[in-house]
């Protein structure tokens, strides 16, 4: 009925050191996530915040895997304003658009569940390193899990 001993050890030890090899990428998307649902990766219309170019970078990243912003995105503010004195279309207000959203309990969701998922991961690691004889060994697959994808971004 049930899975075999030895085999239930095996998922264990594959669950333990998958988990602790993929922390760091669920604490980076954690992270990120949560810059990104406060909309701190991006100047709003209207807006003197300009965000850090970090940040940027960061968000970039998270959404489309690479550090480098489209040529298109980085000119975005003066080819919208040339369009618009070219003659080009103009977006009007709500005509265009559904009702009004509200995201704010969404945002705050989203917010809660990157909490959730750093706080997660956290206790995660700590019972891995509190509860396993090879500590070396975990500690070795957890900076393989923060080497690789930074081997992998400036590849």
């Amino acid at each position: 009925m049930g899975m075999p001993i030895a085999a239930l050890k095996v998922v264990r030890l594959i669950h333990l050191y998958l988990g602790v090899f993929i922390a760091p990428a669920i604490v980076f998307f954690a992270f990120t996530g949560a810059l990104q649902t406060l909309s701190l990766h991006e100047s709003s219309k209207g807006s003197t915040y300009k965000p850090a170019h970090w940040i940027i970078v960061l968000a970039q990243l998270h959404k489309k895997q690479t550090t480098e912003r489209p040529a298109s995105k980085v000119q975005q503010p003066a080819t919208s304003s040339l369009a618009s004195k070219a003659g080009g279309p103009e977006r009007t207000g709500s005509s265009e658009k559904g009702p009004a959203h509200h995201p704010l309990s969404l945002k705050i969701f989203f917010l809660v569940v990157s909490v959730g998922l750093f706080a997660s991961t956290a206790t995660g690691l700590y019972m891995s390193y509190k509860y396993c004889r090879r500590k070396v060994l975990l500690a070795i697959v957890f900076i393989a899990g923060i080497v690789v994808p930074i081997c992998l971004t400036l590849a």
